[in-house]
């Protein structure tokens, strides 16, 4: 559709051009033949993990899915356990712990999911609290929740952390001029979803957390940020964008022109419409 000026209600920010990337293991079958016993000492059971690893931008339900498959608990346990775990959250938050579960590397030895949960929260509170992030969140007239909640946007909008200065701008930028911030992630978010696909049945549905139709930031984060999207959220890059898209892996292209960012969505939408060229084998 073509247009002169952009239309609020037609804005499109983002629709990140992403490969993801997933390996798959083979089975192989074979003709069964007699073989010698090599041992006939006790089956060794195999070694449980004595680390958890959550890694940056996981929300906080794909984080519980991990403690209970860690401990090798009832998928639903970590979650049940959440309300008596005692988490220090912001005010703002209103128990909710998304966004405060930092993203570590957590010990397993003698662990449970209140322990877990409060380890990532205690982690979460200390980074987040300290002098450089609780300034830098004052310097930009906001309070830390909201600077965690923007980091959490960075995260899950940048395509490399080179990036993520130039996304946390983006969204500033729009937020002062009273524009919607229209990210695909916070929508992702609502449907419990990962897609570079967004549709206008998408953009339309009822939701806290749809950027489309709603002004300002979600009512939480959307994610768990790791310290380069907050450090992002505090210290934006300077610029004058309102629009990104990454047309490519590798090319990312912010600019301030909505005509120039229709043309670079064209290209992102005919990027997407070719197939996979095949690896040489």
């Amino acid at each position: 559709m073509q247009m002169n000026t952009p239309p609020r209600s037609t804005i499109r920010l983002t629709r990140r051009g992403r490969i993801a990337l997933i390996a798959t293991g083979a089975v192989v079958a074979g003709t069964a033949v007699a073989v010698p016993l090599l041992s006939t000492g006790p089956r060794q059971e195999p070694e449980k993990p004595t680390t958890l690893v959550i890694p940056e931008g996981w929300r906080a339900s794909r984080i519980y899915a991990a403690v209970d498959k860690a401990l090798a608990l009832p998928a639903g346990t970590t979650r049940k356990a959440l309300p008596t775990a005692g988490l220090k959250l912001p005010n703002e938050a209103e128990g909710n712990p998304e966004g405060y579960l930092f993203p570590a590397t957590y010990p397993l030895e003698r662990a449970t999911p209140r322990t877990l949960l409060t380890a990532m929260a205690d982690t979460a509170n200390k980074k987040f609290n300290g002098a450089p992030i609780a300034a830098g969140a004052q310097r930009n007239a906001m309070n830390v929740y909201q600077a965690v909640t923007i980091a959490s946007l960075v995260q899950a909008e940048a395509a490399t952390k080179a990036d993520m200065g130039k996304v946390a701008r983006v969204v500033f930028n729009r937020l002062a001029q009273g524009m919607p911030l229209q990210m695909d992630s916070t929508l992702n978010y609502a449907l419990n979803r990962s897609t570079l696909k967004t549709t206008l049945a998408d953009t339309r549905i009822q939701s806290p957390y749809n950027s489309y139709q709603r002004m300002g930031l979600p009512p939480t984060p959307i994610g768990s940020p790791g310290d380069e999207a907050v450090r992002a959220a505090i210290s934006p890059t300077p610029g004058d964008w309102l629009y990104f898209v990454t047309v490519k892996p590798g090319d990312t292209r912010f600019t301030a022109s909505y005509a120039e960012h229709q043309r670079n969505v064209a290209e992102f939408n005919k990027n997407q419409q070719r197939p996979a060229t095949p690896k040489a084998r």
